[in-house]
């Protein structure tokens, strides 16, 4: 991953209109969750096409190949945040992230159930691992986000994972829709979203307890807000990407995998 500062870096949310106010904790998780109601990918539209099965295999191929790219950096976008953690006791609750993607041995792991999927699609492990054919926009936006957690705030670091808040909604709706309608997809090769079903609500409690106890003025209020609507950008640019190159009007950029092209057997 490049070590260079995103061009767009000093325009990430700082501020919004709950600001002028402090919002006691129950507010203040009413507002976060009405970013996720607003802005989650689940409701953007490529997402509608996966989950109602309206994509073909290639389709489906390329979102597993650049989603891969996100999981793979999420242990290292943890790893940033610990090393910001100077109390034990959150690195040591933090660091179970890095362990359910990483694995705890060879073979286990998030990261290992999504290269199962991939391997599924008829992908090489060798290819997906090279990220040379994911789109530039995904690298863009996963680095954007890793940049993020590094240079904001610890707060704001801690609030962008709140997306782990609407996750299980979106994964129900994914593992139904792609079960129900691809004959290519199996439980087995879907098994990366059997695990998130309790590590993201896990995480997720934790997060908004340290949000809500942390952010104890207007400012740090508005931060946590932005931060979380920062990362609700990060995923659906993701996807905007994928509409693009691969639905409509279907131009993958110079570089990106091409349907029928390398890394399918």
């Amino acid at each position: 991953m490049s070590s260079a500062v995103p061009f767009f870096a000093a325009s990430l949310p700082t501020a919004s209109a709950e600001a002028d106010r402090l919002l006691d904790p129950d507010e203040l998780e009413a507002a976060l969750r009405n970013i996720g109601a607003r802005r989650y990918h689940n409701l953007h539209p490529f997402h509608r096409l996966l989950h109602g099965g309206r994509l073909n295999q290639d389709q489906v191929r390329a979102w597993a190949l650049n989603r891969y790219y996100y999981q793979a950096m999420i242990p290292v976008k943890d790893a940033s945040i610990i090393a910001r953690m100077e109390d034990a006791s959150l690195r040591r609750i933090w660091r179970q992230r890095i362990v359910d993607h990483d694995g705890e041995v060879e073979g286990d792991g998030g990261i290992e159930r999504w290269l199962k999927l991939t391997d599924s699609l008829g992908f090489s492990r060798a290819y997906v691992i090279s990220t040379k054919g994911i789109l530039p926009a995904t690298r863009f936006a996963v680095e954007a986000y890793v940049h993020f957690v590094r240079e904001r705030s610890l707060l704001e670091a801690i609030a962008s994972s709140l997306t782990e808040m609407f996750a299980p909604k979106i994964i129900s709706e994914r593992v139904a829709g792609m079960l129900g309608a691809y004959d290519f997809v199996s439980k087995d090769t879907l098994a990366y979203f059997d695990k998130r079903m309790t590590q993201a609500p896990r995480d997720a409690d934790f997060a908004l307890a340290y949000v809500k106890a942390h952010a104890m003025t207007p400012s740090l209020q508005a931060q946590a807000l932005g931060a979380l609507s920062f990362k609700c950008d990060v995923l659906w640019s993701q996807l905007d990407a994928l509409h693009h190159a691969y639905v409509d009007p279907g131009l993958p950029p110079p570089g990106a995998w091409t349907p029928g092209g390398e890394a399918i057997a």
